[in-house]
């Protein structure tokens, strides 16, 4: 009895470290990124591997999916050394901007015009660590920097500040210059004198 539940216990033991064995790849990357149009962006996408990393043992891929389409377009791929685009819209646009050893995967869009709008997904194996999910970011390109809710917000409140500064400012400097041309004449008249009559003991 006792012996099969030993064996029971040893194939558990077995399972959960085979479990453990498989591991996988994290990445991370921002939901959202925002470029203007005609400037350079940075996709940033870092990784964790329960595996040793390489440069030999990384591979990296990165895809693009259009918002009026469901088709994927390649960007970039990174095997051993950098592959850029040689065709397609992203020709002379992508560039490596990573760092293997540091776990970075990072490329740069160059000069982005508005139909580089889009998911950008990136895809990395570390050999035998081939499981995980991709990282994707959205990206909005503008014709100019929007600014965000709390920048309005921060941007109202400080104006407001201002503008009570300035009328505080204008209230103390009258009511100091009312002051200072009052006490002149106060100095310039005579000193009151109490008439007491006289006949009053």
């Amino acid at each position: 009895m006792n012996t099969r539940y030993l064996s029971v216990d040893s194939h558990l033991l077995v399972f959960v470290t085979g479990v453990r064995r498989v591991g996988g790849i994290d990445i991370y990357t921002p939901k959202e990124v925002e470029a203007v149009n005609g400037t350079d962006v940075k996709l940033k996408c870092t990784f964790t591997s329960t595996q040793p990393v390489s440069i030999q043992s990384v591979t990296v891929s990165w895809n693009f999916r259009p918002m009026n389409s469901g088709s994927d377009e390649s960007v970039f791929y990174y095997q051993d050394v950098p592959y850029p685009p040689m065709l397609g819209r992203f020709k002379g646009h992508a560039v490596w901007s990573g760092d293997i050893m540091k776990r970075d995967v990072s490329i740069t869009l160059l000069n982005v015009p508005p139909t580089f709008n889009g998911t950008y997904i990136c895809q990395v194996r570390n050999r035998p660590d081939v499981h995980g999910s991709n990282g994707e970011i959205f990206l909005r390109v503008v014709n100019k920097v929007s600014l965000s809710e709390i920048s309005i917000l921060a941007a109202a409140i400080g104006g407001s500040c201002a503008v009570i500064l300035i009328l505080l400012s204008i209230f103390v400097a009258v009511k100091f210059y009312r002051r200072k041309h009052m006490e002149p004449d106060t100095e310039l008249q005579p000193p009151e004198h109490v008439w007491k009559d006289q006949t009053v003991l």
